[in-house]
């Protein structure tokens, strides 16, 4: 790691314990100094060293001070006999599904769980899961596309614009949208974000902040989406502040890219490392929130989290550059992420992997398929499903199950049949891969108030 030639004799020469202490130090300043010299950097370590409670909330060197004022003993943690509390929403949800969750229900730090009706298998915490613990944070039931997210712009555009500019529309989805890890915008402009001082104290973001810088304004693989389409608001509300009728609307599905996908990699290593648990466990190793490392996994989940609603923010600009038009109203929220709330008065840690925040009067956009309606939602702040509701209709077949069971025509035909322009795309992603996203809305009734539609009319996913 870097050209740093720092040893384990020479931490204890300064003093330092023969416990894990050395092995974190050695790994922090190689990672942060490996071209500084060894007299300052030594000169750091002896100042950590005789003062250490001076640099615990240091986001550098905190996890080198945390390990000299505490005994990290590491002991495998053991689940409990019972789960706590927990509700299901929704019938059509698999065996193993229910599995996943369960196991999250009896570790000893969790609180309450709830599995929305779109839920399906995932790693660790299902997709579709929910799960309040007591003062820790689990990257791997963050998942790893961190604060992926539904965004819907509705404009002042006339719906009929759809129609009688169709090419237009469809040639800015082709030119103004990237996918995937290799398509990238040829220009930027600035964004807050990237001034942050968050960037230059975390060495992984650090590292992945050029990476970040390219990305910007792309959206990722499998069933991320740009959509054009005809928005219907059936409800009044004020938040809104849209009389009913029919707009046009642009609604995006994507989260951090690969800058999340890092962050979300080595947090859940380093969570394996801290926390070991029984084998079927293993995926809900946790980071406790008082120390170093959990705080520093929060402060880079947090960032990851703004730097996906950048994103969309800069999609739905270059889009509307593209086609004209002003927003009217703009309705977003997200999902693979963890939020501090309160419940039954106490404040708990509250992880959404593929579940949305339903807070009451807190607005939403639970989308379909390429194909089927999405629906515009206000929460009702249900505390069964921990102010939760779906993230969108769930799948019922796996993406290596549809590879089998529907080809390119079978999509064609459904395509035509609701009048769909599809750019892009895969047998991955057919329609018929989702479940009855109208059973889904049904089966979260007691969570959500439907104050409108979105109806995808042009939609673009990875692919040609």
């Amino acid at each position: 790691m870097g050209t740093l030639k720092l040893k384990g004799k020479d931490l204890l020469k300064l003093g330092f314990p023969n416990n894990q202490s050395i092995n974190i130090a050695l790994e922090v300043m190689k990672r942060n100094f490996a071209t500084k010299n060894i007299h300052h950097v030594k000169t750091l370590l002896k100042n950590i060293l005789h003062e250490p409670q001076n640099f615990a909330d240091d986001l550098t060197f905190g996890q080198i001070a945390e390990a000299l004022l505490t005994s990290n003993k590491t002991e495998k943690r053991m689940l409990l006999q019972n789960r706590v509390p927990f509700q299901i929403f929704g019938n059509n949800i698999s065996d193993e599904t229910k599995n996943q969750l369960y196991t999250g229900l009896k570790l000893p730090i969790s609180v309450q769980g709830a599995l929305m009706p779109d839920a399906h298998l995932g790693y660790g915490l299902p997709i579709g899961g929910v799960l309040a613990v007591e003062n820790v944070v689990i990257p791997y039931a963050v998942g790893m596309d961190i604060g992926c997210r539904m965004s819907l712009s509705i404009l002042d555009t006339p719906i009929s614009y759809l129609d009688g500019a169709k090419d237009k529309y469809e040639k800015a989805l082709a030119e103004h949208t990237k996918f995937g890890m290799n398509e990238v915008h040829k220009t930027h402009i600035d964004n807050e974000i990237f001034e942050r001082d968050t960037f230059d104290l975390i060495p992984i973001l650090k590292r992945m902040k050029g990476k970040a810088h390219k990305q910007m304004g792309t959206s990722g693989g499998g069933n991320h989406f740009v959509e054009f389409g005809e928005v219907e608001i059936t409800e009044e509300e004020a938040q809104i502040d849209l009389p009913k009728g029919k707009y046009l609307g642009i609604l995006s599905h994507s989260g951090s890219r690969g800058f999340g996908a890092e962050i979300a990699q080595y947090y859940s290593r380093v969570a394996a490392e801290q926390c070991p648990l029984p084998k079927e466990a293993q995926n809900f190793a946790w980071l406790s929130l008082d120390s170093h490392l959990g705080l520093e996994y929060w402060t880079a989940m947090t960032l990851a989290g703004d730097y996906a609603s950048a994103c969309h923010d800069d999609i739905h600009r270059r889009l509307l550059k593209a086609v004209g038009g002003r927003v009217k109203a703009r309705i977003e929220n997200h999902h693979n992420f963890a939020w501090k709330e309160i419940h039954n008065g106490k404040e708990v840690i509250v992880h959404r992997k593929g579940a949305t925040p339903a807070n009451e009067n807190e607005l939403g956009i639970i989308p379909g398929s390429m194909t089927a309606k999405g629906f515009i939602v206000r929460g009702k702040g249900n505390p069964d499903s921990l102010h939760s509701a779906s993230h969108g209709a769930g799948r019922q077949h796996s993406r290596g199950a549809c590879k089998n069971l529907f080809t390119q025509n079978d999509i064609k035909k459904e395509l035509k049949l609701k009048k769909i322009t599809l750019l892009g795309g895969s047998t991955e992603e057919a329609p018929m891969a989702y479940k009855n996203i109208n059973e889904v809305m049904n089966a979260q009734s007691e969570s959500v108030d439907i104050l409108g539609t979105f109806q995808p009319r042009i939609v673009r996913m990875k692919g040609k």
